[in-house]
């Protein structure tokens, strides 16, 4: 029997399209266009909402999706024609999981403000086909944040697993871009703006990414770029991705430097090497808006046969950035299998016989499954978390497989 998956995101999805009124019958008329098309099970629309303007149209592209904020406004998503459904479930998943609150955090306890923010600058996200080389005719034309085709990693499919940074990961980057331009609020040159929702944590931003460029942190060799980047007041978005993508584990599994992030001109390769070497970028993701790990579920390409593992591996280029998930759903029906990391990880397994590998015997875990969910506890702090368990086959110890 084919297994039925579905996110909490596309839930909500659903909830907030059914469920929102129109004052007006051309708004009620978009309404039910958009339902008539839309996949229950992605969160997808196939028909664009003519209020995004001329260039949003059904030509130019024909997938749309948003977030809704609190404000009930919406944050848009459209994509062209060769951006895959999967590319945009994990685009929107990456901007909801910046825009999940932060208990007990400094500027993200509470992102309302944010994301209405975001709502009210009218934030679009504009997938593209193709890569960020100046040939595709609508990138002069989007208003919105451009994210392209070739920089849309999704996790178990090929250029994930690879790394070989040919379709490099820059999803983090360019929905970070417009979260901060469009929500947090990027100040004038260093003089405050009310044009953002958080001008305290720009300020922050702002601090740390002049003695980034002070002190030789930041920017290095790219004496022109900086020179742009200033006359357009980008220079501390620009910082604050090469220091999300850094501790996100993005670079990892770049060969070029063994130190340095970021195409080489940022300072700082991995999370430990940003608390060292630029301690004031690392406090910016040290409890103020972001967290600590990936808080979307990650959806697994239908195309991977085999192993995904959340353990880092340093023979396994991918778990620079994997060992930063907890929750996982494999899709499709291959026979794979998942190795859990030490956090409290949440796994769903496909319609295929799907293993999960853990680093113990099996006498070093409390294993108790309630209806179609197991859940085993490692007796072993710090080393394999609790982990729940919903379709998921046989669980393999280092001593035994176990079928459930």
């Amino acid at each position: 029997m084919i297994k039925k998956q579905f996110s909490l995101a596309c839930l909500l999805f659903v909830f907030w399209i059914t469920t929102a009124c129109s004052s007006s019958k051309n708004d009620d008329s978009t309404k039910k266009k958009i339902e008539a098309v839309y996949d229950k099970s992605t969160g997808i629309s196939r028909a664009i909402p003519s209020s995004l303007g001329d260039v949003y149209n059904a030509t130019n592209f024909d997938k749309y999706t948003r977030v809704i904020a609190p404000n009930g406004g919406s944050i848009h998503i459209v994509a062209q024609s060769r951006v895959s459904e999967e590319q945009v479930i994990r685009s929107r998943s990456v901007l909801e999981h910046y825009l999940k609150n932060l208990s007990g955090s400094a500027y993200g306890n509470d992102k309302s403000a944010v994301a209405n923010k975001m709502a009210e600058n009218k934030a679009i996200l504009c997938l593209l086909n193709g890569k960020d080389d100046g040939t595709n005719p609508l990138a002069t034309k989007v208003t919105g944040q451009p994210l392209y085709e070739h920089e849309i990693q999704v996790e178990g499919h090929t250029w994930y697993m690879n790394q070989d940074y040919e379709h490099r990961d820059a999803t983090f980057e360019e929905i970070l871009h417009l979260v901060h331009d469009k929500g947090i609020g990027v100040d004038d040159n260093g003089v405050p703006s009310t044009r953002g929702a958080s001008p305290k944590f720009q300020q922050d931003i702002r601090t740390a990414q002049k003695n980034g460029l002070l002190n030789k942190l930041w920017g290095m060799g790219e004496d022109k770029w900086i020179k742009e980047l200033t006359n357009e007041n980008s220079l501390s978005q620009e910082y604050l991705a090469a220091v999300v993508d850094s501790y996100y584990g993005l670079w990892g599994a770049w060969k070029k430097s063994s130190t340095h992030g970021m195409w080489g001109f940022y300072i700082a390769k991995s999370r430990a090497d940003l608390k060292t070497d630029d301690p004031m970028g690392y406090e910016l993701m040290n409890n103020k808006f972001f967290h600590t790990y990936l808080n979307y579920n990650a959806r697994i390409h239908p195309t991977l046969n085999g192993n995904f593992s959340l353990k880092f591996d340093n023979s396994k280029p991918y778990t620079h950035h994997s060992r930063y998930l907890k929750m996982v759903t494999l899709l499709g029906n291959n026979d794979n299998s998942v190795t859990v990391n030490e956090l409290d990880n949440n796994i769903t397994g496909n319609s295929g016989v799907n293993t999960v590998i853990f680093s113990g015997n099996s006498s070093e875990y409390s294993i108790k499954t309630v209806g179609s969910v197991t859940t085993v506890t490692d007796k072993q702090t710090n080393r394999d978390g609790k982990n729940t368990l919903k379709s998921i086959e046989i669980l393999k110890f280092k001593d035994v497989e176990k079928r459930l």
